[in-house]
């Protein structure tokens, strides 16, 4: 993450914002969402917004994001039926690679549940080389940009 102590992430510290639900089978044996849902929220967020934003053709276009790095820091539990806003920016974006900051919030609580980031690095579909991320992809991410 930036700077910030993760505790003190808000949500105006992001620049979109995805509403999602939580399921009766994400909550795990100690009656809250299970660690790994979390990656599934972070997927969510990012690959919404690249579709929805960026025109991101994850079955036919000419790249793709292959994920390199991924991190989480738990700070408060989710339970069903709570619903979560997932929220993100970009901290960093570079010629084919992108480093996206999440924070997981839960609707009404300003205080975040976790925080985490997510590495992309974009290829080309057919070769698996790096790719340059350009166009509308690359001006969605831009808009995020911390």
């Amino acid at each position: 993450m930036d700077s910030r102590e993760p505790k003190l992430e808000r949500r105006e510290h992001y620049r979109h914002s995805r509403p999602i639900p939580s399921r009766w089978r994400d909550n795990d044996v100690y009656h809250h969402i299970n660690n790994v849902i979390y990656y599934e929220f972070f997927d969510t967020v990012i690959n919404g917004y690249l579709m929805e934003a960026g025109g991101l053709d994850f079955s036919g276009g000419g790249q793709v994001g292959f994920a390199v790095e991924t991190h989480c820091q738990f700070l408060q539990p989710v339970r069903f039926p709570d619903v979560v806003d997932a929220c993100l920016r970009v901290g960093k974006l570079g010629k084919s690679s992108v480093r996206y900051e999440i924070g997981i919030f839960k609707q009404g609580d300003e205080k975040p549940a976790a925080v985490g980031y997510f590495v992309h690095v974009f290829v080309d579909r057919l070769t698996g080389k790096p790719a340059p991320i350009s166009g509308r992809l690359r001006g969605a991410m831009e808009a995020l940009l911390r």
